[in-house]
């Protein structure tokens, strides 16, 4: 796209690191494209992979076929299950049907299934900190019999919860929260349950930890805060919520360049771009390019954090 005329406007792009895919995504999204190199289309997917409409749409052209429950899928074609997680009772339906299937779960989430288990196991009344609806927290409550685990989405709900017994309690949580929002319905929990256990290890991801305080930084001083990401993407949705908190004038939530509405960069001198972590780049750049027409832009990358994580593919596509 061609650069703004001589006589455009200054505008300051506060531009966050790190933003985007985090390795989760990244592995589940090649875990769809390698299985249809592998087995050929169709391919199944319960549920989308990740909650980015661009990345459907592009697995879609590729013969990804997207649905939302086992019972839609033939016998004879592998599904993947989404980076989200899924109730236990899924795999066990897919290898009763003898299914070629594989699971995109992000390893994270995996470890918050794995915690609740143990958890469970030690005879532990769980907590899980999450937003109802979620497939993440259907996933993750689906681990386990029905009413192991009592989801809590507020303070309000973590002072009103009337555990069996609160000295056999523990709690577990959405990998993609606000963490500061969840400190506040920890700390609320722990008022009253003194002895309640913290996680071995964080269950909010690293990347969600990451995004969320690069926001903070470019957020503080800043007129107007874009971020790149769909609105059922919950992690993108709390950026937005962080950037306002951490002081933003203005913070919108846009699926790509083509969403913005220029009346908001009204008296706007300095914006902050961002995206979720099942945001593509190109995205991003697509919004930059945006700007560039329109401003003389002057463009500041937060290096803050850099993320080296990688997680390894299933072994059957690994190999192949």
């Amino acid at each position: 796209m061609s650069a703004a005329p001589l006589s455009a406007p200054r505008l300051t792009l506060r531009l966050a690191a790190p933003r985007g895919f985090c390795a989760g995504v990244d592995r589940a999204i090649q875990i769809v494209e390698r299985a249809i190199a592998r087995f050929g289309a169709p391919v199944y997917v319960r549920h989308e992979i990740v909650h980015n409409r661009h990345v459907v749409e592009r697995l879609k052209a590729m013969g990804a076929i997207f649905v939302e429950d086992l019972s839609e899928c033939p016998d004879d074609r592998p599904v993947v299950f989404s980076a989200h997680g899924v109730p236990k009772a899924v795999p066990e339906q897919a290898r009763s049907r003898q299914m070629t299937f594989l699971d995109a779960t992000c390893p994270l989430v995996s470890k918050v299934h794995v915690e609740a288990e143990r958890h469970h196991a030690a005879g532990r009344e769980i907590v899980l900190i999450g937003h109802a609806g979620h497939p993440e927290v259907e996933g993750t409550m689906g681990q386990l019999p029905e009413g192991a685990i009592t989801l809590i989405e507020t303070v309000e709900d973590a002072m009103a919860f009337q555990p069996r017994d609160p000295e056999r309690l523990a709690y577990v949580t959405q990998t993609t929260l606000s963490v500061d929002d969840t400190a506040e319905i920890v700390a609320a929990l722990k008022r009253r349950f003194p002895t309640l256990p913290d996680p071995h290890k964080e269950d909010i991801c690293y990347a969600t930890t990451n995004r969320q305080e690069a926001v903070k930084r470019l957020a503080d001083g800043a007129d107007l805060v874009l971020v790149v990401g769909s609105q059922n993407s919950s992690n993108s949705v709390r950026l937005r919520e962080v950037a306002l908190r951490a002081g933003a004038r203005d913070a919108r939530l846009i699926d790509d360049a083509s969403a913005i509405d220029w009346d908001w960069f009204d008296s706007v001198r300095v914006v902050g771009l961002t995206a979720g972590a099942s945001a593509p780049e190109p995205l991003v750049q697509g919004v930059i390019d945006a700007l560039r027409a329109r401003y003389d832009l002057d463009i500041i990358e937060d290096g803050a954090a850099r993320e080296t994580v990688t997680f390894k593919l299933p072994r059957v596509l690994a190999e192949a």
